[in-house]
């Protein structure tokens, strides 16, 4: 019997995907980014093609399918040369969390906008002096008769530019303990007391970067996603397939620079001979194709755990994608301007404004060391250095 490392069914979505994405291509991304616009022609061809929500459920407009399928997406967007960051954050990490614990109302408003592309959402985790330590996270929630009033400040967040709600991230207080515990709202965009102001980054980026502030942001009882006693449950449903996309979109960028060095090398010709024929040209490629492969596995492990609702087994191997992922990326992205010399640092071949862009994946959304603090404890049992 012939083992199936990818079902007919996913080679075809990877391969109409990838037809989309060559329409687009890099020139498009660089082209958007120079004009300071966000990716918003190929945002909506994926949406109405049905790429963008293929992980939502079908009776809310999605495709049916999980992680799996949107990594799938991203994965091939990147690999063209035009990856789309807010397909992390709109369907990952806000349609996942709305489709498994949002109420009927919520997923009728939110889900099939978010699948067709017609709206979108950001996600507000990480705080000025929390980090990636989310138990120190102050943004807070207290009520004020039925509604919630919500007050505190978030730091790089995505696309608040163009989204019509962010899913934001506060801390609600225990009436028996005293304690605060984290929870989700829906916040608009538009609501009175939300503030957003924009970061200034040398990442040359389609999507920007922001800080909120929330100023006794008023929101009805029913912007509260999920049990309000739930707590840390629902917030890794939705940061576990973060850390999978941010993988996916890690692998896409390095499978593109290592075409455009694996084509260069080809055609290079220096003493009556390729570059790639020479080993210290060859090898490098070669081992930055390993390491791609090895972290696309891992990859679709994480997809498939939490695909399959096994989140715990889901949260170490996300980390370990991500990880991975992160680092493929990087050392493919560094070969690959090195092996073009100094044509790598042009304009013309368009790789030098991925070193920047590689380095997201080791950062973000949880740093690397963050990931061997977590494998150690983890899943090695050693003791917490934290």
């Amino acid at each position: 019997m012939t083992a199936v490392i990818e079902s007919e069914e996913h080679k075809a979505l990877r391969s109409a995907v990838a037809a989309l994405g060559k329409r687009y291509g890099r020139d498009y991304v660089t082209r958007t980014v120079a004009e300071g616009k966000p990716p918003a022609e190929l945002w909506s061809d994926a949406g109405k093609l049905g790429y963008l929500g293929v992980n939502l459920p079908e009776e809310y407009g999605g495709g049916g399918g999980g992680i799996t399928e949107l990594s799938i997406v991203l994965e091939e967007l990147g690999a063209a040369g035009s990856p789309l960051l807010m397909l992390v954050v709109s369907p990952a990490i806000c349609g996942t969390v709305i489709a498994r614990f949002g109420t009927e109302e919520q997923k009728r408003q939110w889900l099939p906008g978010l699948a067709d592309g017609t709206r979108l959402m950001a996600f507000g985790i990480t705080e000025p002096d929390a980090g990636s330590n989310s138990h120190r996270i102050t943004t807070t929630a207290r009520r004020d008769g039925t509604d919630w009033l919500l007050t505190g400040r978030k730091v790089f967040i995505s696309g608040v530019d163009i989204a019509d709600a962010v899913l934001v991230v506060g801390r609600t207080e225990d009436a028996r303990t005293g304690t605060l515990k984290p929870c989700l709202f829906i916040v608009p965009t538009d609501a009175e007391g939300f503030g957003k102001h924009p970061i200034a980054m040398e990442l040359n980026a389609a999507e920007k970067q922001f800080e909120l502030t929330l100023d006794d942001v008023r929101l009805p009882a029913e912007a509260l996603v999920g049990d309000e006693d739930a707590g840390l449950l629902q917030l890794f449903a939705g940061l576990n397939p973060e850390r999978i996309m941010t993988a996916a979109f890690a692998i896409g960028m390095g499978r593109y620079a290592l075409a455009r060095a694996v084509e260069y090398a080809r055609e290079r010709t220096v003493w009556k001979a390729p570059i790639g024929a020479h080993q210290a040209i060859a090898h490098p490629l070669a081992q930055a194709h390993i390491d791609l492969e090895l972290a696309r596995l891992m990859m679709r492990k994480a997809a498939l755990l939490y695909d399959s609702g096994d989140d715990i087994g889901a949260g170490e191997a996300a980390n370990m994608a991500k990880y991975a992922a992160g680092e493929a990326c990087v050392r493919a992205v560094d070969q690959a301007v090195h092996t073009l010399g100094g044509n790598g640092l042009t304009r013309e071949f368009g790789l030098a404004s991925l070193i920047t862009a590689a380095r997201v994946a080791r950062i973000a959304p949880v740093s690397r060391e963050m990931i061997l603090n977590y494998v150690s404890h983890q899943s090695l049992g050693l003791p917490k250095s934290y």
